[in-house]
């Protein structure tokens, strides 16, 4: 069950919120927790009692690491925190990779696993080290209801897709939240604008990518005509996703950090990825970059924990090497501009530096979103005009002509235009009273005749 789905609109979330609203305050939690859990078994009906197995072992290594804290024992228990949790994400998620680099190193023959992805298992084993790893810290007071704990693993608005939400930043909310109508509307507000971003948007546009990917007739035009598709389309797709999750956090009285800041007004690679994913790159900084030394150390040293990050950044999205080389890709950018790129930047006018980032992003996401190298340099030869194609044809002013509107609403999405525009008219006490909650009600008709008319409906995060 998607966010974006009929049955979630109308059936799950209606259901779940007059439940916990009802509730006292005892039952809260327990509410949330088996209705996270239904959200979760209604795709994954076997995996489920993985996460809850992963749930119930750090629940016990972190009473023991509590317990025995200062001692070597401690350090054990998140040892076999750590191992356990990677453990069981390496096995469903890796597996197969392994077997086929194996097979293509070595000639050898080894069947698949054919192992299907646990969905949203990236995202609730980050969640579960950030959680023992700041018990061990002494960052967090270990949490000895397991019910509590169970609920803020498997909390149904960041399950899937994230953001990352460690425990420190909800640990009060866990057992101490309140609600309040206006953080309740400002929830139903914030769901609302990431339907109609994930639903208009990103499912829309993900088709003129998917004609430019599949097309018969290339040229140079359409190839870049489909990867600015596709920058949209992943962007629309993944923060509507995070934009719905954190509106349903504060109907629930959860405040969720944000994880996308408009990144394609970025001037750099290094600012792109202050804005792109905030709660992935937070987690990897801390729990990763920082125990490996960070940059205090030497500058060889540095340059081999930035590309440490970067791989696993990268290999953390897909279990493919295209992943990890799009890993590596921007932590060489990111190397590059830190030692003396950064500083002919700032030199050079902003047109230039943004036309510069948004230049090296395509290329990402060419690498990101083409499997394999043969794929990936023939789509770049497109491009840039290497393989012999047209400069533009029919086809590519066809598809260009058909979506244009979309383009333009796309691109005016991603700067902060329509945030500017809100910003200065809210104080309107006839905008505040009766605009925006018929814009709201608008978006949100218009986004379920889509669904209701629509049979695509992909999410592409899913499958990390």
């Amino acid at each position: 069950m998607v966010f974006s789905s009929l049955e979630f609109l109308f059936r799950f979330l209606p259901a779940i919120l007059l439940l916990y609203f009802i509730a006292p305050r005892r039952l809260k939690n327990p509410i949330l927790l088996v209705g996270s859990l239904f959200f979760y078994a209604w795709g994954e009906p076997v995996f489920v009692v993985l996460m809850v197995l992963s749930s119930a072992i750090n629940y016990f290594l972190a009473l023991w690491i509590d317990k025995f804290r200062g001692s070597a024992r401690s350090g054990y228990a998140l040892a076999a925190s750590v191992v356990v949790s990677l453990a069981l994400l390496g096995f469903f998620k890796y597996a197969d990779l392994l077997v086929d680099t194996v097979n293509s190193g070595f000639g050898s023959d080894f069947s698949p696993l054919d192992l299907p992805l646990p969905i949203g298992i990236s995202f609730y084993t980050f969640q579960i080290l950030s959680y023992t790893i700041d018990v061990y810290k002494d960052r967090v007071p270990v949490q000895r209801n397991p019910i509590s704990l169970a609920m803020y693993i498997a909390l149904f608005p960041q399950l899937i897709a994230g953001p990352i939400v460690r425990y420190r930043s909800v640990a009060s909310a866990i057992d101490n939240r309140t609600h309040s109508l206006e953080m309740f509307s400002d929830g139903v507000h914030r769901f609302v604008i990431g339907l109609a971003k994930k639903v208009l948007i990103a499912n829309n546009i993900g088709l003129l990518w998917d004609s430019a990917v599949t097309t018969s007739e290339p040229s140079v035009m359409l190839a870049w005509l489909g990867i600015a598709a596709f920058s949209f389309q992943i962007y629309f797709d993944f923060s509507g996703y995070s934009d719905m999750a954190i509106g349903l956090g504060r109907m629930l009285g959860f405040r969720y950090p944000e994880n996308f800041n408009y990144p394609y007004i970025s001037q750099s690679v290094t600012e792109f990825w202050r804005r792109w994913h905030m709660s992935l790159g937070q987690w990897f900084r801390d729990y990763l970059y920082i125990p490996l030394g960070g940059n205090r150390v030497s500058r060889l040293m540095w340059v081999r924990n930035v590309l440490i990050v970067w791989f696993l950044t990268g290999l953390w999205h897909g279990a493919s090497w295209n992943f990890a080389i799009w890993g590596l890709y921007f932590g060489v950018l990111l190397l590059i501009e830190r030692v003396f790129l950064a500083t002919l930047l700032e030199r050079i006018p902003r047109p230039f530096r943004h036309a510069y980032l948004l230049l090296v992003v395509l290329i990402g996401w060419t690498i990101f979103q083409l499997g394999s190298p043969g794929e990936i340099l023939s789509y770049l030869g497109d491009m840039f005009g290497l393989t012999g194609i047209d400069l533009a044809n029919n086809e590519a002013w066809f598809l260009l002509r058909s979506n244009i509107v979309l383009l333009v609403l796309a691109t005016a999405g991603s700067i902060p235009l329509f945030a500017k525009l809100y910003e200065r008219t809210l104080p309107r006490l006839t905008v505040r009273t009766f605009v925006m909650p018929s814009y709201y009600a608008g978006l949100l008709l218009v986004s379920t005749a889509y669904l209701v008319d629509s049979s695509f409906n992909p999410f592409l995060y899913f499958r990390f």
